[in-house]
């Protein structure tokens, strides 16, 4: 009989949604099921200064469509760690980061939980250029 697969954790804003968001699920479900915790609207307008260009719901649609996502939701907490609930919750094995998503607390929440950290470079799909929402935003004018 198999073993159970690891239940992989992410989380953030994936409000301009982009092919370096969907290499990152990719490469996060690699490892495991993917579970994806997104920001609340006012979560990232309290945290970045902005509002979102797309609304939860459409942000929560356009993630849970990706294939390589079994599931996804609106984190319920606030601030930088506004997931604590739903990680106590899913009790993943990994928390999957980016090396710039990487952070003292993040490190210190796994480590109290028994979570393994896996922080990763950014690597585009191949063929296609790197991709960030924040150079995706200076495109745009920042908006």
């Amino acid at each position: 009989m198999d073993a159970p697969r690891k239940k992989v954790f992410v989380s953030g804003c994936y409000d301009l949604l982009h092919s370096g968001h969907v290499a990152f699920f990719a490469e996060a479900a690699k490892l495991g099921d993917l579970y994806v915790g997104l920001g609340s609207d006012r979560t990232i307008a309290a945290l970045k200064h902005r509002q979102t260009v797309n609304p939860d719901a459409e942000r929560l649609y356009m993630v849970k469509a990706i294939r390589y996502v079994k599931d996804a939701w609106i984190n319920s907490g606030s601030g930088y760690l506004d997931f604590t609930a739903e990680v106590d919750a899913l009790k993943p094995d990994i928390f999957f980061v980016n090396s710039d998503g990487w952070s003292q607390e993040k490190a210190d929440f796994c480590r109290a939980r028994g979570i393994e950290l896996v922080v990763a470079e950014r690597v585009p799909s191949p063929g296609l250029p790197a991709r960030s929402t924040t150079a995706l935003r200076g495109l745009l004018g920042g908006k």
